[in-house]
């Protein structure tokens, strides 16, 4: 497995990690309790981050439509 692909974990690791260790109502932040707000943000960033995997994928035809 190369680091491109190691890069894939980075949202599922941050979900669980957070859901363990960030899982109180306060800080609020944006109206939210900062749980809430930390997995927005790996939900939001996982896209980002996928498409990154995609593009650097050394086993990806570049014949493949985006």
């Amino acid at each position: 497995m190369n680091a491109v692909k190691l890069l894939a974990l980075v949202p599922i690791i941050g979900i669980f990690v957070g859901a363990i260790f960030f899982n109180r109502v306060t800080p609020i932040v944006l109206g939210m309790p900062f749980l809430l707000f930390w997995l927005v943000m790996c939900t939001v960033l996982s896209s980002p981050i996928m498409w990154i995997v995609f593009k650097f994928d050394p086993n990806r035809k570049e014949d493949e439509l985006l």
